[in-house]
Formats: structure tokens, C-alpha cells, sequence
């Protein structure tokens, strides 16, 4: 069975819970997240939003695997199921995840990576006269379908650099909106399957680094009203092989699940 509520619905959420302007043409707020975020912050506004978008994980893996994700589910307060966009590919899921619109529109609809030139989140930020940044490996899909944007790209060469760019980014302070990319269970599900010793390594990796920003974030942003969540793109599935794969309208692909914490500034 597949998900009720489209990824189509985050952005709508996001912006609402910071007062920002919507996309032209995005799909309304995701309920469960807008209602979670009312019963945290009343009528107050996030004034912080961090998003960790690992690639891949599946809601199966997520659900059958709790063990290897027990730093992310000790640190989130509301799961929010979503049904991703086809194909389930990840330049294509992010599109509709940071625009609320669907891939014919924001012009994404295979393995491509051009630059999106409809109004994004991020757009929106900056129209208020906010600070988004992105933090990614610098080939990767988040780090070039947002480009040519008046804000902060830090395109970095591989995952640690880019762990440890956005822990110095955390200490920082100084951005409304950070969006983190991390590929590394996606790169290696590719290689050697989803549930293979290597992938549920990288699984446990992306738990525990959440749970490291997670704690910067809790104990250096306490007088921010904050957002945080654990954000996925798509599922997967195996092959032929032992491989694995994704981009086929099926559960194992279309299924995903997030995850959110809100903390309500103390100072």
C-alpha cells in the first residue's frame, strides 16, 4: 500500500512554520507536520530550520532495521509517512520536495541535473530576507539543481567534509535555513544492496551523524525556535546480483518516512 501524502506537501510546511511566502503553484502543507509544528511553537515561528536529506532510505529499511536507527528515533518527536514523485530518482524527489510541486512542473523527470529555475524554498528564504545554505558533495544532485541563487553553496569532495563543514556551520549560527546532503548509504545500496553489511553500515553512519548535529544543534541554538528533521528523497530496492536500485513506481521505491523534532527556544 502506498503512502497517503505526497512529498509534494513538505515545502507548503516549511515554509509555513518559518512565515515565508509559498512557491507559486506548491501543494498545500502537509498536515501532520503543520500540526505537530502548532503544538510546539503555538503561534510563534521557526526562526531555524536544519534538514538532513540522507539519499535512499527507504521506509522498509527504516522500519525493519530500528536498531541501526536508534539515534534518530531517540531524537525525533513525529514520523510523517510520504509518498514520493516518479520517477523515484533522486534529482527528480528533491525537485518536488524543495519547490511542492510536482516533477512536470519544476522540469525534472528523469537522472538529470539541471538547474531548476521556478520559484524553490530557498527563493522564498531569500525574499524574506533570510539565509538558506546548502552543504553536499559537490556532484551530487541537491548541490546543482538549486544553484545560481543568491545565498551559500558549500560543495564539497566527499561526505566527511561535508559532515564536518556543517558541524563548523552549526557552531556558526548565522543561516535560517540549512539543507545537508548525504549520499553515502545510497552510493553503496547501489553497490552491494540494501541490506547488505556494507549499506546497514552506512545506515547506522547517517543515525549516528544526525544524532551528532542534532546535539550541536539542542545545545547551541537555544534561543532559536528550531526544526529539525531527517528528510529522505526515495526507497529502494534490490536486483538481480545482491544490487540495489530505485526508480520504479513500486513500495519499496515510492515509500518513505520522516522524521522531525521541534525545540522551542529557551532563552
Amino acid at each position: 500500500m502506498y503512502n497517503t501524502n505526497s512529498l509534494d506537501t513538505l515545502c507548503a510546511a516549511l515554509c509555513d512554520a518559518a512565515g515565508v511566502d509559498t512557491p507559486k503553484d506548491a501543494a498545500k502543507a502537509n498536515e501532520n507536520l503543520n500540526g505537530y509544528i502548532k503544538s510546539v511553537f503555538g503561534d510563534e515561528k521557526v526562526d531555524r530550520i536544519f534538514m538532513y536529506n540522507p539519499d535512499a532510505i527507504a521506509q522498509w529499511i527504516y522500519e525493519k532495521y530500528p536498531q541501526l536507527m536508534s539515534e534518530v528515533d531517540a531524537r525525533c518527536e513525529v514520523k510523517v509517512p510520504f509518498k514520493t514523485v516518479m520517477p523515484s530518482v533522486t534529482p527528480v524527489c528533491f525537485g518536488t520536495m524543495y519547490t511542492g510541486v510536482q516533477p512536470a512542473v519544476h522540469g525534472i523527470q528523469k537522472y538529470e541535473k539541471p538547474v531548476i529555475k521556478i520559484e524553490t524554498i530557498f527563493d522564498m528564504f531569500i525574499k524574506a530576507g533570510k539565509k538558506p545554505v546548502i552543504i553536499a558533495d559537490k556532484n551530487c544532485s541537491i548541490a546543482n539543481i538549486f544553484l545560481e541563487r543568491e545565498m551559500d553553496y558549500f560543495k564539497l569532495d566527499n561526505y566527511e567534509q561535508v559532515n564536518a563543514k556543517t558541524a563548523e556551520l552549526i557552531l556558526e549560527d548565522k543561516y535560517d535555513l540549512y539543507v545537508v546532503y548525504n549520499g553515502n548509504y545510497d552510493s553503496i545500496m547501489h553497490k552491494y544492496g540494501p541490506e547488505s553489511i556494507e549499506a546497514l553500515g552506512e545506515l547506522r553512519a547517517n543515525s549516528r551523524t544526525f544524532g551528532i548535529f542534532d546535539e550541536l544543534i539542542r545545545n547551541n541554538w537555544k534561543h532559536h525556535n528550531t526544526l529539525v528533521g531527517f528528510a529522505m528523497d526515495h526507497g529502494c530496492h534490490e536486483i538481480d546480483g545482491n544490487c540495489g536500485s530505485h526508480g520504479l513506481d513500486m513500495e519499496e521505491d515510492i515509500n518513505i518516512v520522516h522524521l522531525y523534532k521541534a525545540y522551542k527556544k529557551e532563552v
